[in-house]
């Protein structure tokens, strides 16, 4: 099973709507509010040089923003 870690904040519609996808897929994910979490927060600019939520790590791949065709092909779907 891939890994999935799925970074938000609130008051983001895209991110919902990754949840919603996810969770309607049946994809274990694990989520991290980068608003309450400023150690993710760094870690999201520092690390995965992503400046926007949604951003999604699935195994080693990063994917920036809303796209849900990247994450369909990421998680095989």
């Amino acid at each position: 099973m891939k890994e999935v870690t799925l970074y938000t904040q609130p008051d983001c519609p895209p991110c919902e709507v990754v949840k919603m996808y996810m969770n309607e897929h049946n994809v274990t994910y694990k989520e991290i509010n980068i608003k309450e979490n400023e150690q993710a927060r760094n870690y999201l600019i520092k690390h995965l040089k992503s400046y926007s939520t949604p951003t999604i790590t699935v195994d080693s791949q990063i994917i920036s923003g809303f796209n849900l065709e990247a994450l369909r092909e990421a998680l095989n779907q």
